[in-house]
């Protein structure tokens, strides 16, 4: 697993792991204790400010393009303030601070202030403001919250979902611009609010202290409120420390654009930098044509020690990474460690992200993989060992313990330890689902060994058991393995895969494409109509050959593929077929598209490709 010329060297914890059999299910815990934690959240902002006062603990950059810096004393100074007008306005867990705009210093003071004072805080998905045109997902969130107050940065952009969704009794909370017919209040005045009993109140806060809710994604079902508390985050932190080592020997610098409506960015990375003393830098870019540029143009000016990002977003940087030798120069001068989330790096990326590292500098710099939910704030499981390669998912980190229960032909993964949730906000039906009798979360996530011989290794990811299905036959289809075998083989041209076939008695796929890289292969401009673009020589050619290559691996008639449809029409929002951070929700496209997946089965979609002995042949 060693890539020819060495490994970067990097701390890194690797836990003792005891496995057992208990009749048909397995446990696999890690046996090495977890360490002392803080009682509350907000501790290392007070113990940061002490040790290190003028260290930056965030920054982003101003409309000049200098960076805005909050240094640990400032931060805590802000959050005090912020946490007594928050205290003033009688918000609590029955009225929590909602927050629905996106990533930036405001977010971030009003976060920590809320957690200083005790009141939960729940950042909402932009995209429900900003994107979806019926405001239906934000409604039922902020249904299920109540909030008490609304942030938003920009009161003119976020007019409409405020007009829809804003409750009458809400105080309105803007960074800028102004909202007609309702008055609100600056964030700036916040900041003026006299600091009177905060800091006793803050006394009072413990590990049971709601500290934010967070929604899950809704890629198999509607968003729930996913309680976090003080202990939770405090907890997973620690986790996540004695598996960074390194992060306690220097202070981590992180450059991140990962939304914090989402554990990955919102938990894990700017936990990650405060838990350890490190500083935060606010990347407005994101892994889009339009947006990479700003994410570029930060990472030739600052040099991350641990770098996150999705999928899409290393392959992207990757391809910068290639023809940019001082974005080489800086982006490798002290980076340790890759972590991909939200979905699997193929292995493609994965080699190419590594030849690149070991042209430059030598090195390879270690991939790190694991496995997280919302639910458990958000990590269980990470690959420390020598064990170094796409879909591994590694051994429970010091805390977490697994359970593996058996589920059709698989193992569903069940955790429990003092990083997973006490339940769903409002929901004691879907709170007791969640959970078995003996008190483990129930993931639906599926999990085998990578070495059925020697379980103490530890796991790979082996898809979503809500999503797998059985043909007409009889025949299981496992629908992750093969949705992730379409997204790599079909890179760059493949976004996402929906797999078919409930019921029927072959395999098929409905393909939503990245246009921007099938406009290049087709020859055609940037506006050139997608249905255009799916029906060219060029295209069609391509889905054809991976059509053939996908089946050429093909073990039987659970893994072949009779029929693939490019879709020219993109995934909703709206619609719930997209979560909002780009997932794909398999039943939601399903249920919408019921017809078009009848017209691929029998023939009568217009742009579908059919495998058959002899190659392809399309129907037109």
């Amino acid at each position: 697993m060693q890539p020819e010329g060495g490994r970067r060297p990097v701390l890194l914890g690797n836990p003792e792991i005891r496995a057992w059999r208990d009749g048909d299910a397995w446990h696999v815990d890690a046996v090495t204790p977890l360490g002392p934690l803080p009682r509350r959240w907000t501790d290392r902002l007070v113990s940061g400010a002490a040790a290190h006062p003028g260290r930056t603990l965030v920054a982003r950059r101003g409309a000049d393009g200098d960076w805005i810096r909050i240094g640990y004393a400032d931060m805590l100074r802000r959050a005090r303030h912020i946490g007594q007008a928050l205290l003033d306005r009688g918000l609590s867990a029955e009225r929590p601070l909602a927050i629905l705009s996106g990533n930036d210093l405001e977010h971030y003071q009003l976060a920590l202030g809320a957690a200083y004072a005790g009141i939960p805080f729940a950042p909402v998905s932009p995209a429900y403001s900003l994107v979806a045109t019926d405001y239906g997902k934000l409604r039922d969130l902020v249904g299920q919250l109540t909030p008490g107050a609304v942030y938003v940065a920009d009161a003119r952009a976020f007019a409409p979902a405020l007009y829809a969704v804003l409750p009458p009794d809400a105080e309105l909370i803007v960074g800028a611009g102004e909202y007609a017919g309702r008055a609100a209040t600056s964030f700036a005045s916040l900041l003026d609010t006299p600091v009177r009993d905060v800091d006793a109140v803050n006394d009072a806060v413990g590990p049971d202290t709601i500290l934010k809710f967070l929604f899950t994604s809704g890629s198999t079902k509607k968003p729930k409120a996913v309680v976090t508390t003080h202990g939770m985050l405090v907890a997973n932190q620690q986790m996540l420390l004695q598996t960074f080592p390194f992060c306690g020997e220097a202070p981590p610098v992180l450059v991140d654009w990962l939304p914090w409506n989402h554990c990955f960015g919102g938990s894990h990375n700017v936990g990650l930098a405060l838990y350890n003393g490190g500083t935060l830098y606010l990347d407005d870019g994101k892994p889009t044509p339009k947006e990479f540029g700003q994410t570029l143009d930060n990472l030739r000016e600052i040099a991350p020690t641990v770098y996150f990002n999705v999928p899409k977003g290393f392959e992207m940087l990757t391809d910068a990474l290639e023809r940019d030798a001082d974005l080489r120069t800086t982006f490798f001068s002290r980076v340790k460690l890759f972590l991909c989330a939200g979905a699997g790096l193929s292995q493609a990326a994965w080699d190419r992200l590594d030849a690149v590292a070991l042209a430059h500098c030598g090195e390879s710099i270690r991939i790190m993989t694991g496995l997280g939910m919302t639910e458990t704030s958000p990590s269980c499981t990470f690959g420390t060992g020598d064990v170094v390669r796409a879909g591994y998912v590694g051994v429970p980190a010091p805390g977490c313990r697994v359970k593996l229960v058996p589920a059709g032909d698989k193992f569903e993964a069940c955790f429990a330890g003092p990083h997973v949730m006490p339940g769903y906000w409002r929901a004691p039906g879907l709170t007791a689902e969640a959970f078995d009798a003996d008190g483990y979360y129930r993931t639906g996530d599926a999990l085998r060994f990578y070495d059925p011989a020697r379980p103490e290794l530890g796991f790979v990811f082996d898809g979503r058991i809500a999503e797998d299905f059985k043909l007409s036959t009889g025949t299981f289809v496992s629908v992750g393995p093969l949705r992730a075998r379409v997204i790599s083989q079909g890179a760059p041209y493949v976004m996402d895969a929906v797999v078919t076939g409930l019921n029927r008695a072959t395999v098929g796929l409905l393909v939503f494409p990245r246009m921007e890289h099938c406009r290049v292969l087709a020859g055609l401009p940037a506006d050139a109509d997608a249905a255009r673009v799916l029906a060219s020589p060029p295209v069609r050619a391509m889905f054809a050959r991976l059509l053939r290559d996908l089946n050429a691996g093909a073990s039987g008639s659970s893994t072949r593929i009779e029929r693939l449809l490019p879709l020219a029409e993109p995934p909703s929002i709206d619609q719930r077929e997209l979560t909002d951070k780009g997932s794909i929700n398999q039943a939601a496209v399903l249920a919408r598209r019921a017809g078009l997946v009848d017209d691929l089965y029998a023939d009568r979609a217009d742009l579908a490709i059919r495998a058959d002995e002899g190659g392809t042949r399309t129907t037109t």
